[in-house]
């Protein structure tokens, strides 16, 4: 992918005004941040722009405030915070357009911060409405987008503004878009995807455009099941889209056609209710599940069996859990295959990529979210990549010169 990064902005930047639209829409409980992941992301492009004396006016979505202005979803509650992680003054500005932004921006500083507000609050940036669009552009001589978990959105602070001025990618979106490259763009082969989840129905696009493009694709989670059911295995009462078993027959095909081994479990755990080790907790061959027991986790042999798979691999992509992990014990199978998979990656023969909220949760759990290559905290944007979709926000950066 060709694309600018910061890097190729001028050396010195003294004075001129850059805006940086990142990601701060962090959890919050009681008023305070409850997870800063995303603001300690977005650091070192805002302390790089600021080193070298840039304006740095940062842009953010917070919350759903639907074109209304709303105080509990006002970004002037990021300043401290960013303040405590950047370790300098951080201004709040009223508007993210405007004649008020603009004469705040005007008694700005060279290495000075800036937080505009909200962008939701106008209607028209979930509409990329070109006037607004326009009056942002109009605050800033760059633009860099540094929030790849919006640049599913075609909004006029994600993809109208990159338009407008010379566009750059920050350093998180920068290696966002290199990790993705080495995992599906131009990966070192074989390539292995993981795909967990409850349902099929959410996750058809993907696997429709895996097929095409790995050589081992491994279904886990409650969609297992409704693969498993298409192919004549009963599944007793676990979850299953039985109305859908037409397209993973589909995807069988596409996968036969295209070279591609569909992994499905072969033993599993089963219970006949779903509660942390419940007194019913058992391990059988997938044809052995009885009418009153559901399938909550893949089986210790099946997990070999896959870590076995992935030893002979150069590439992963990871999305989604092979289990119900949240409850005890049916995370060890996400457990055991992500600590093959980290192991893998540490010992350099392997590149893998995760990404998902769901994914994020179970790699943390397991103790090896810092052992993979890459590992996404973008939801919907990580979810619309794997399935081949074009990327409005990256789309925008790409189409520069």
């Amino acid at each position: 992918m060709s694309f600018r990064t910061l890097d190729d902005l001028p050396s010195d930047l003294t004075g001129k005004r850059v805006l940086v639209r990142v990601d701060l829409n962090v959890p919050m409980q009681d008023g305070a941040v409850s997870d800063d992941t995303r603001l300690r992301a977005a650091l070192p492009t805002i302390l790089d722009l600021a080193d070298r004396g840039a304006i740095v006016l940062l842009l953010s979505h917070f919350g759903r405030p639907k074109g209304q202005s709303r105080p509990d979803m006002s970004t002037a509650q990021l300043v401290m915070p960013l303040h405590r992680l950047t370790g300098r003054s951080v201004r709040f500005i009223e508007d993210c357009a405007g004649p008020e932004a603009e004469r705040a921006i005007a008694t700005m500083l060279p290495g000075n911060i800036g937080i505009l507000e909200n962008t939701r609050f106008h209607a028209g940036e979930e509409k990329n409405d070109p006037e607004l669009a326009k009056g942002i552009a109009a605050l800033g001589d760059f633009y860099v987008n540094d929030a790849f978990s919006a640049a599913h959105r075609a909004h006029a602070s994600t993809e109208g503004v990159a338009h407008l001025l010379p566009s750059f990618a920050g350093r998180a979106m920068q290696a966002e878009l290199e990790a993705l490259e080495k995992a599906l763009g131009r990966p070192e082969r074989p390539v292995a995807a993981v795909v967990g989840g409850a349902k099929v129905s959410s996750k058809l696009a993907v696997l429709g455009h895996l097929v095409d493009k790995v050589d081992h694709l491994i279904i886990g989670g409650g969609m297992a099941n409704t693969f498993l059911a298409a192919r004549g295995v009963d599944v007793g009462k676990s979850l299953c889209e039985k109305d859908l078993l037409g397209e993973a027959e589909s995807i069988f095909e596409g996968a036969e056609t295209a070279g591609c081994t569909v992994h499905l479990p072969y033993d599993v755990v089963v219970a006949k209710e779903f509660a942390a080790n419940p007194a019913s907790l058992r391990t059988c061959n997938v044809h052995e599940v009885a009418p009153d027991e559901m399938i909550l986790d893949v089986g210790p042999a099946a997990v070999e069996a896959l870590g076995d798979a992935l030893k002979t691999c150069r590439t992963l992509v990871w999305n989604g859990p092979l289990g119900a992990f949240e409850t005890p014990p049916f995370d060890a199978a996400t457990v055991s295959l992500a600590r093959t998979a980290a192991a893998l990656t540490q010992d350099g023969s392997l590149v893998s990529v995760a990404g998902g909220g769901d994914t994020v949760a179970a790699l943390n759990q397991a103790g090896v979210a810092d052992q993979f290559s890459f590992v996404s905290t973008a939801g919907g944007a990580f979810l619309e990549w794997m399935e081949g979709r074009t990327l409005p926000g990256v789309a925008a950066l790409l189409r520069q010169d």
